[in-house]
């Protein structure tokens, strides 16, 4: 698809909300420019990163969500950590756990870099290696000031639908 062809799709769907997500929007040279032609013609804007694309070109008025990869995820060594520098104060910054030892990685982190003071902070369960009751128990014994999520898409299509 080129840009016209989805903007045209987006102002063929009517909605007010526009979320660049799926892969990694960031990988594709031409999102922060789409991106700013949605914000200019009204569009509020998210985009979905795993943090490992720089999102210093994005749009100010772009809301970003941005992963932080904890180490059992196997790709940690791929967050960008000049990323914290461009969030602004209601960008959020996601955290996806598959252990104890990723949430306590993930505590730490919040407070090395105070990202609960700076951000607003997710917490997510990989799917099938933490079950949200012990997640939850994890963060209300912690105390982290974030929220918790649950990745829908696969509680609605199962762990395995694509492209939805």
């Amino acid at each position: 698809m080129n840009m016209g062809d989805i903007m045209a799709e987006v102002e063929r769907l009517g909605v007010p909300l526009v979320e660049l997500t799926g892969g990694e929007p960031l990988a594709q040279e031409a999102t922060p420019q789409l991106a700013k032609l949605l914000v200019d013609k009204g569009y509020k804007v998210l985009i979905e990163t795993s943090g490992s694309e720089p999102i210093s070109a994005l749009h100010p008025a772009v809301h970003v969500i941005m992963d932080l990869k904890c180490p059992d995820s196997g790709m940690s060594d791929r967050n960008l950590w000049v990323n914290l520098e461009h969030l602004k104060p209601s960008d959020e910054i996601k955290l996806v756990v598959s252990s104890r030892n990723d949430f306590d990685w993930a505590l730490e982190v919040i407070a090395r870099e105070r990202l609960d003071k700076r951000f607003q902070l997710l917490f997510s369960c990989a799917w099938g290696h933490v079950a949200p009751k012990d997640l939850a128990a994890w963060m209300l014994e912690s105390r982290v000031h974030a929220r918790m999520q649950l990745q829908q898409h696969k509680y609605i299509w199962g762990p395995r639908a694509k492209g939805v």
